[in-house]
């Protein structure tokens, strides 16, 4: 197709069919298509709507990876220290020592009990002192304090607000199985002096609706600090889950994790976990450097993991000059938007609030997202970028998608989903081996019904497209 086409403005009519089907007007979609190789946007041979700004769900992440690798390099790698200015003797730390996160997205317990087990290894058994938890990396520390739940989930992991030193994304797991009579339940996270207090009853609803009955645990701490989680509400029999729970305050979490890990160590502590700043005579005593930035985005682009996007988009802030102390959110908008113009792309209607697109507010046209991606295929980063992305019927959030048809393993799609939006954005390669620049985003109250319209508009472009008149329709409205 030369690059000089003329974009078609009616949609393929199987996309338009698709859409009428599920009761969403061509008005609430906004599409491009075009050549990966065109040199700017307006090569597209499909757009509609493209210049409308719209919400993109989690496709918002490919901004937020795509200008990480680019600014901070394929191999950047996020750091969490343990120091001290206290002496060590006879196997004694006699004061405090300081936790310094750097922002790690993917902090998880393994790799924690391994900074643990590396600080055993230096001789030290017990520690006499508090354990000071710096989190001065991202400004502010602790947005999630006073941040007002997206949606009535505020203990799904999806919701998980980040902060430079979250340990395990603070979560809890909890398997519940259920047999003909009883209902047992199990901590599968090594925390300390905690109690899962089973008052689940059973009921006779099938397996795969346990979430219809399921109620958030309620959580209680004794005097001692001992940690009561009771879980409540009806459970269907012969049934087992495992639920990954955000519900206890994050300073309490790492106080009973540490702990727990640090007694299977052999090890003790006489103190407790308090807030602070590591002292500028505080010496290293050891240094976690995480898993690579390229190896890091494969996990947020093709699982949507909207924490880890968060941490890299305030690391992209903070990054930018660490000694300014600035606010991390703010820089990494300015410094998204400079990046942007650097590359020709107009920031004209996008909105960013967190660069995950779990945001009400984030906003972005697909003309500016198809900008984006060609911008993507021209990096040095390309193959660490677009091997980030979920293959259609192969892995990540596209794995059940599209099997057994065109698009299967010649599609790379990032997806978007969220109450009133469905969005699509990434690269496939059609039947005569050219690669295209595929983006779509619909909201509508109704989007959530449109997502095999957005497969179909996916398989249309790797098919080939039938770009006879016979196969476009007009909008309908």
């Amino acid at each position: 197709m030369p690059s000089d086409a003329i974009a078609q403005t009616v949609l393929p009519v199987k996309l338009a069919t698709s859409l009428q089907k599920a009761g969403v007007p061509a008005s609430a979609i906004s599409v491009m298509v075009l050549p990966v190789n065109a040199s700017t946007p307006d090569a597209a041979v499909l757009a509609q709507n493209a210049d409308l700004a719209m919400h993109p769900a989690s496709t918002m992440k490919l901004l937020t990876t795509l200008v990480a690798l680019e600014e901070l390099g394929p191999n950047f790698r996020w750091k969490t220290q343990i120091l001290s200015d206290a002496p060590v003797a006879t196997e004694v730390l006699v004061g405090n020592l300081y936790l310094r996160g750097g922002g790690d997205p993917d902090l998880n317990i393994q790799k924690f009990q391994a900074i643990l087990r590396d600080l055993r290894n230096q001789g030290i058994r017990s520690i006499n002192g508090n354990i000071v938890l710096d989190r001065s990396y991202f400004q502010p520390e602790r947005v999630d304090v006073k941040m007002l739940p997206f949606d009535e989930h505020p203990d799904a992991y999806y919701n998980v607000v980040p902060d430079a030193l979250l340990v395990h994304s603070n979560i809890s797991s909890i398997t519940v199985e259920s047999g003909n009579d009883n209902v047992e339940t199990r901590l599968l996270t090594p925390l300390d002096n905690t109690l899962i207090i089973n008052q689940l009853r059973l009921n006779k609803k099938p397996c795969a609706t346990w979430e219809q009955t399921w109620q958030a645990p309620d959580v209680s701490v004794s005097d001692n600090a001992a940690i009561s989680i009771t879980l409540n509400s009806s459970f269907p029999r012969h049934c087992k889950i495992t639920q990954h729970l955000n519900i206890l305050d994050r300073n309490q979490y790492i106080a009973h994790l540490i702990r727990g890990l640090w007694q299977e160590l052999g090890g003790s502590w006489q103190g407790k976990i308090v807030d602070g700043k590591t002292p500028s005579s505080a010496n290293l005593l050891l240094e976690h450097q995480s898993e690579t930035l390229a190896d890091t985005i494969r996990i947020v682009n093709k699982h949507s993991d909207n924490a880890m996007a968060r941490s890299i988009y305030l690391s992209l802030g903070t990054e930018s000059n660490p000694l300014l102390n600035a606010n991390s959110a703010q820089a990494a908008d300015a410094r998204i938007r400079a990046w942007l113009f650097r590359h020709g792309i107009n920031d004209a209607g996008i909105v960013l609030e967190n660069g995950s697109g779990l945001s009400r507010a984030e906003q972005i046209s697909a003309k500016q997202m198809a900008a984006l991606l060609l911008a993507g295929a021209r990096s040095n980063w390309y193959p660490e970028f677009a091997s980030s992305l979920p293959v259609a019927g192969m892995d990540g959030t596209m794995r059940k998608r599209l099997k057994d048809s065109p698009a299967a393993q010649n599609a790379r799609i990032k997806t978007g989903t969220l109450k009133d939006s469905v969005a699509i954005a990434g690269y496939v390669r059609d039947v005569n081996s050219q690669n295209w620049v595929v983006v779509a985003m619909i909201n509508t109250d109704a989007a959530g019904k449109a997502r095999t319209a957005l497969d179909t508009l996916i398989n249309w472009v790797a098919s080939g497209r039938d770009d006879a008149a016979n196969n476009t329709m007009t909008s309908n409205e």
